[in-house]
């Protein structure tokens, strides 16, 4: 196999002196890999990846629409929302043990037959089980091609591009909603995220034909205990006891079953990277404070600084795309400053747009904790992701590292709108 055919470029090292070794650098290879690897144009990887943050934000102001042509209540329409950002954490791990397991262009079929199906689904489905069916398949294949994105853009800086859509178009994903549904119907509105589909002929040919499988057997019970995992921490916030319970006991299942499979679906060496996991778990708190203020500040705006409810909208998409546009400048200087450094201003960053959150009575200073928000979640995105990937012991790991790393951003997402309901509810 030429390095031609590899799916995951080589990362940059933090401080840019020299590239992680790519995964030919670090396994058996044919004779001919002296040739440079394919990298994707990242346009192509940005629309691959984007479009799903348009998609799982596009019901946000079109609820009652639906909830009127599903002929269900509003409450009920809106577990919508809640089934898409399940699916999409459950489905991003097992999609990227598939990158492992079978490759590149196998994650490129599935996600896209899994795209397609659910957005015929939602197209044609005049019942609302259906529809959230629908609505799950659409997540899992945007988690498939958002890996497939993860995997092929290989530095910070080309990272940044696909963390900066991720947040214009996660930012415009309401107002872009509310105007197709307006204008053709609701049902187009929540097909947005298939748009990705644009550029998987093209990521397919740049990329070339991708790995061979891995060796070894599919970790089923693995993958099983961490879907467990996974759906309890989501329903922690309407059933707290029972998932609470089941998250303990999964969690415990899952720990006894790594050390007896520590190459499976978690591979150990990732948990015993000081590097993967302080990249983690600062992209998961960054993620759940960002969206804490994105479902808290309107309703702040309103409270505290007075405006109405027009304005409040207005400003925070301003801010969100601003916040969101920073963030790519910052990704492309973070090999300067090292990975200590990207991740102390990170945190400054974070922790002031928190505190000012909480504290803040003004207008402007609400949008700016917005604005503050969106940029450390989508530049977490962006520099702590190579970290991650950078931190697997080998090419064979890194999948798993891009799964589990997004994972704790998607769960970070899951955990925000929770707080911020704490949070108004208790000023």
């Amino acid at each position: 196999m030429s390095r031609s055919s590899t799916p995951v470029t080589p990362v940059q090292s933090v401080a840019g002196a020299t590239p992680v070794p790519s995964v030919t650098e670090a396994t058996p290879v044919a004779p001919n890999t002296t040739s440079a690897p394919r990298r994707v144009p990242v346009l192509w990887l940005a629309l691959l990846a984007t479009p799903i943050a348009a998609g799982a934000n596009a019901p946000v102001l079109i609820l009652p629409d639906m909830a009127a042509s599903l002929g269900v209540p509003t409450a009920s329409a809106a577990g919508l929302l809640t089934a898409f950002g399940w699916a999409m954490a459950v489905a991003t791990p097992l999609l990227a043990g598939l990158l492992r397991r079978r490759g590149l262009s196998a994650v490129l079929r599935v996600a896209t037959v899994l795209v397609l199906v659910g957005t015929a689904l939602v197209a044609a489905s005049p019942w609302l089980p259906l529809t959230l069916v629908g609505r799950c398949s659409q997540a899992a294949g945007g988690a498939g091609l958002v890996a497939a994105a993860i995997s092929l853009a290989g530095t910070a800086r080309r990272m940044g591009v696909v963390s900066a859509g991720f947040g214009v178009l996660g930012a415009v994903g309401p107002l872009l909603g509310r105007t197709l549904a307006d204008s053709v119907s609701w049902r187009l509105a929540l097909a947005v995220s298939a748009l990705a589909l644009l550029a998987v002929p093209a990521v397919a040919r740049h990329a070339g034909p991708g790995t061979p499988p891995a060796p070894g057997r599919f970790d089923s019970r693995g993958a099983a205990l961490l879907t467990v995992l996974v759906t309890a921490l989501v329903l922690l916030a309407t059933a707290p006891l029972a998932a609470l319970g089941a998250a303990l006991v999964a969690a415990a299942l899952l720990t006894l079953h790594v050390r007896r499979a520590p190459d499976g679906f978690v591979p150990v060496a990732l948990l015993r990277s000081p590097v993967f996991l302080t990249s983690a778990l600062l992209a998961l708190v960054l993620s759940a404070s960002y969206f804490t203020l994105l479902f808290a500040v309107p309703r702040l705006l309103v409270e505290r600084a007075g405006w109405d409810t027009a304005s409040a909208g207005t400003g925070q998409l301003l801010a969100l795309l601003c916040g969101s546009a920073l963030s790519w400048p910052f990704a492309a200087a973070s090999g300067r400053m090292g990975r200590a450094g990207a991740r102390t201003v990170l945190l400054a960053v974070g922790t002031l747009a928190a505190l000012t959150g909480i504290l803040a009575d003004s207008g402007p200073m609400l949008l700016a904790a917005t604005a503050a928000g969106v940029f450390t979640a989508s530049a977490a995105n962006a520099v702590l992701s190579t970290h991650a990937v950078a931190s697997a012991p080998d090419a064979g790991r890194r999948p798993a590292a891009i799964g589990l790393f997004t994972l704790c951003y998607q769960l970070g997402g899951a955990f925000g709108p929770t707080v911020a309901a704490l949070l108004v509810l208790g000023s």
